[in-house]
C-alpha cells in the first residue's frame, strides 16, 4: 500500500507539542524518584513545562522548522534542528534559572535542563528524521517493484564520489529505468566494499567477465579524469560484447556545472582524446577575475562562449559579451544567464573593425581585463578572401589593443593558432601579425600583454568533427584531405582551461604554448567517430581522400624550430623564447599598407609583404587563380 507522506507541518507542531510535554516529565522522573516529583519538585516541573509548550515552538517557528518539506532532510536540515533546540533550551534555562533566583520556586535540580536539552534533540530530530526514513523506504518499494519490471542492469566504472553520485540518482529516480548492479574501480582498497547499497565487484580488467556474468545492460563510465586511454579501452570491451555506453563529462566540462545524473550523455569523440587532468592554481586564476570587469571579444563562438563560461565562476563584477553575430551573443547571454544568475552580464554587438565602436564599449563598461577571441578561422575560405581575413584579423586586433592601451587595460589575452607558427596560409599569416601587435603593445606599456597558442580545438563550430558527424548520418563517405594529415586535438574546455591559467602567469610579452599532447591523424579520428556510430569503416561508412586544400600542411607545428620552450610553473604550460618579431614603426607601417591595399582589393600585394616581411611566412596561394574568379 502506498503511503501519503504529504504531512502537513500543523502535525509536526502537534507532535512536537507532545514529546516536549513526555521530554520535561521524562527529565525529571530519570533525575528524582516519581514520588520526589510530585511532593517537592512540582512547582519547577509545572514552570519547564509551560515554558517548554510555549517557548520551542515559538523558536522552532523562528528556526523554519514548521516550513520544510521533512521527507527531504538532510544534514542542513539536522544542524537547524540542533540550532533550534539549543536556542530553545538556553531561553528556557535562562528563564528557570532566573525564577529560581526570584525563589518563585525553592526545589529545582538544575541538571533537569542540560537532561531535557539532550531529550529534546533526540524528540525532535527523530520526528522529523523519521519522516525522511518512512519516505525512503516506501519510494525504494515503489522503485523496486518498477525496476523488477524493467530488467535493465548498469554496471557503473568508477566507485568515487562521481559515480557514488550517479548510483544514488539512479536509486533514488525509477523514471530512469536503470537498475546499479556493481561497480569496478582499480583501487585495491574499494573491493567489496559497498556504495548506496552497490558492491563493488571488480576492477576495469574484469569488466568482460563482469558483463558476461551479471547480465549488464548498459555501462556507466563515471571517471570525470579518465584519460582518453581508459574510456577507449572500456568503450572497446563494451563494443565487442555488444552493450550500450555512456558518460559522464570530463573534468574540464564540469567546472562550474551541476554534476548529476541527468548529465551522463554518450560518449564522444572528445572523451577518446582526454588526457589527465592538471591542478589549476586556484589563487592565480581567481586574482586576475575575480571582482574585475571582463570583456570577451567573439563572445559568441565556440572559444569564446567557454571562456565565458569559465570565467562567470569566478565571480566578475561584470562580463561583456562582445560579437559582431547577435544570434550567437543572443545564445551566450541565455546561457550564462541561466547558469550564473547573480553575474552581470552585458552584451555589446559591435564589428571589431569599427574602431569607434570599440572605442565607445570600452568607455562605457571600462574593461579591466580582455580576452580577444574574436576572428576569421577557416583557412579555405579565406584564401578565398584574402582583403577580409587582413582587416578582421589584423586590423580588428589592433583596435582592440588600441582601446586597451588607451582605456588602462590592466590585461590583454589573444587567442592565438598553430597556424601562425611558419605560416603557409593567409589566415596564419594574420595571427602571427595580431601576436607581433601584442608583444610590440606589452613591449611599450610593460602591461600584462600576452599571446596563448594552441591548436584545433574539437567540436567549434565548422570543424572537421561536426562535419563527419554530419557525413555518417548521411550515411557517407566520410572525406579526409590527406591519408598522412594530421592535427593536434584538444577539448575546448581544457583549451579554455589553460588559457585563464595562462591569463594569470602573464607579465607582459610571453607566448604561451598549450601541451597539445601528439599530434593525431585526421582519417583515425574519422575511423573513431564512425565506431562511435555504431558502424564499421570502410565496411558500412566509406572513408575517401579529397586532397590537400590551398593554405594546409600535413601537420602543424606549435613553436619555431631552433626557439626555446621554458617551462612554467604549469606542466600543460610553456613559453616560446627567442622570438623573431616586427616591432615600433616598422610593425605599424607593414600593418597600414596591408590594411590599405585591403580596402584597396590588392590581394597579390598583400601576399607580397607577408611573404617579404613575416619571418618564416611562405604564402603559397594561386593569385592568378583567384583574381581570375576560377
Amino acid at each position: 500500500m502506498k503511503i501519503n507522506l504529504n504531512i502537513r507541518n500543523r502535525y509536526i507542531l502537534i507532535g512536537d507539542l507532545f514529546l516536549s510535554f513526555i521530554s520535561v516529565i521524562g527529565t525529571y522522573i530519570l533525575r528524582l524518584e516519581l514520588i520526589e516529583v510530585f511532593s517537592n519538585y512540582y512547582l519547577s516541573l509545572l514552570w519547564l513545562l509551560l515554558l517548554s509548550l510555549t517557548i520551542k515552538p515559538l523558536i522552532f517557528y523562528f528556526y523554519g522548522l514548521y516550513r520544510k518539506m521533512w521527507i527531504y532532510a538532510s544534514i542542513r536540515e539536522l544542524k537547524l534542528v540542533l540550532l533550534a533546540v539549543t536556542t530553545s533550551s538556553v531561553v528556557t534555562s535562562s528563564i528557570m534559572l532566573l525564577l529560581f533566583t526570584n525563589k518563585v520556586f525553592t526545589s529545582f535540580p538544575r541538571s533537569v535542563l542540560i537532561i531535557d536539552w539532550i531529550i529534546s534533540i533526540i524528540f525532535v530530530g527523530g520526528l522529523r528524521f523519521g519522516l525522511r526514513v518512512i519516505f525512503e523506504n516506501n519510494k525504494n518499494r515503489e522503485a523496486h517493484r518498477q525496476i523488477v519490471n524493467i530488467k535493465k542492469n548498469a554496471l557503473i566504472i568508477g566507485a568515487g564520489d562521481m559515480g557514488a553520485t550517479v548510483a544514488k540518482e539512479l536509486q533514488k529516480n525509477p523514471l530512469l529505468k536503470t537498475n546499479p548492479i556493481g561497480f569496478l574501480d582499480d583501487n585495491p582498497g574499494k573491493y567489496k566494499q559497498q556504495l548506496h547499497g552497490i558492491p563493488v565487484i571488480g576492477r576495469l580488467k574484469d569488466l568482460s567477465r563482469v558483463i558476461k556474468n551479471n547480465q549488464v545492460n548498459e555501462v556507466i563510465i563515471a571517471i570525470p579524469s579518465a584519460s582518453g586511454r581508459v574510456v577507449r579501452e572500456i568503450i572497446e570491451i563494451c563494443r565487442r560484447n555488444k552493450v550500450p555506453f555512456r558518460t559522464m563529462p570530463g573534468i574540464y566540462e564540469l567546472l562550474g556545472g551541476d554534476v548529476n545524473v541527468t548529465r551522463l550523455r554518450k560518449v564522444e569523440i572528445a572523451d577518446l582524446l582526454r588526457r589527465q587532468p592538471t591542478q589549476v592554481d586556484e589563487g592565480t586564476v581567481g586574482s586576475i577575475l575575480n571582482g574585475k570587469v571582463i570583456l570577451v571579444t567573439g563572445a559568441g563562438g565556440s572559444i569564446g562562449q567557454e571562456l565565458c563560461r569559465q570565467i562567470a565562476r569566478w565571480g566578475p563584477v561584470k562580463l561583456v559579451l562582445l560579437g559582431h553575430g547577435e544570434n550567437s551573443i543572443f545564445e551566450t547571454y541565455q546561457s550564462l544567464h541561466k547558469a550564473f544568475p547573480s553575474v552581470p552580464l552585458v552584451t555589446a554587438i559591435a564589428d571589431i573593425r569599427d574602431k569607434e565602436r570599440i572605442d565607445q564599449e570600452f568607455s562605457r563598461n571600462h574593461p579591466q581585463v580582455v580576452f580577444h577571441a574574436a576572428a576569421h578561422k577557416h583557412v579555405p575560405l579565406m584564401e578565398e578572401n584574402i582583403e577580409e581575413c587582413i582587416l578582421n584579423n589584423v586590423f580588428g586586433s589592433k583596435n582592440i589593443l588600441d582601446a586597451c592601451v588607451k582605456h588602462k587595460v590592466e590585461r590583454f589575452v589573444f587567442i592565438s593558432t598553430d597556424k601562425a607558427v611558419r605560416p603557409i596560409s593567409i589566415m596564419g599569416a594574420s595571427k602571427r601579425l595580431a601576436e607581433m601587435l601584442v608583444i610590440d603593445a606589452a613591449d611599450r606599456t610593460k602591461n600584462h600583454y600576452s599571446v596563448v597558442r594552441f591548436g584545433n580545438v574539437l567540436g567549434s563550430r565548422g570543424s572537421v568533427v561536426p562535419l563527419f558527424k554530419q557525413q555518417i548520418e548521411q550515411g557517407g563517405p566520410v572525406t579526409v584531405t590527406h591519408p598522412e594529415m594530421k592535427r593536434y586535438f584538444m577539448t575546448i574546455p581544457e583549451a579554455v582551461y589553460l588559457v585563464l591559467q595562462s591569463a594569470g602567469m602573464g607579465k607582459g610579452g610571453e607566448t604561451f604554448v598549450l601541451d597539445m599532447g601528439e599530434q593525431i591523424k585526421i582519417v583515425d579520428l574519422a575511423k573513431d567517430l564512425i565506431r562511435l556510430s555504431g558502424l564499421e569503416p570502410e565496411k558500412d561508412i566509406e572513408i575517401v581522400y579529397s586532397g590537400i586544400r590551398e593554405g594546409e600542411k600535413l601537420s602543424e607545428d606549435l613553436w619555431n624550430d631552433g626557439r626555446n620552450l621554458k617551462t612554467t610553473d604549469h606542466p600543460a604550460i610553456s613559453c616560446e623564447e627567442g622570438h623573431r618579431v616586427l616591432l615600433g614603426e616598422e610593425l605599424e607601417d607593414i600593418i597600414r599598407k596591408l590594411v590599405e591595399l585591403s580596402r584597396e582589393g590588392k590581394a597579390k600585394e598583400i601576399i607580397k609583404i607577408i611573404n617579404r616581411d613575416i619571418p618564416e611566412a611562405e604564402i603559397r596561394q594561386s593569385i592568378a587563380r583567384k583574381e581570375s574568379g576560377i
